[in-house]
């Protein structure tokens, strides 16, 4: 595996083998499937803002960190 590309069977023969592949992935432009990220806006009240950052210091966090963790933990009980 000299090159910089292969086909899959090498590569997988390669990293099976425990032999270093990182010359053969493009790292920035890897994604994980399923993950791509969209945007979405909410509205909140101040009061709220002021109550998801006094939290979200709490809990040494971003604001935006404690509401993906908050609606991840609600859309797994529901799952």
């Amino acid at each position: 595996m000299g090159s910089k590309t292969t086909d899959a069977a090498a590569f997988d023969a390669a990293f099976d083998a425990g032999e270093d592949i990182g010359a053969h992935v493009d790292w920035a432009s890897a994604r994980r499937p399923g993950l791509e990220k969209r945007r979405v806006n909410i509205d909140f009240t101040d009061q709220m803002v002021r109550r998801l950052d006094i939290e979200a210091q709490r809990r040494g966090v971003k604001r935006q960190a404690l509401v993906k963790m908050w609606i991840a933990d609600r859309l797994d009980q529901v799952a």
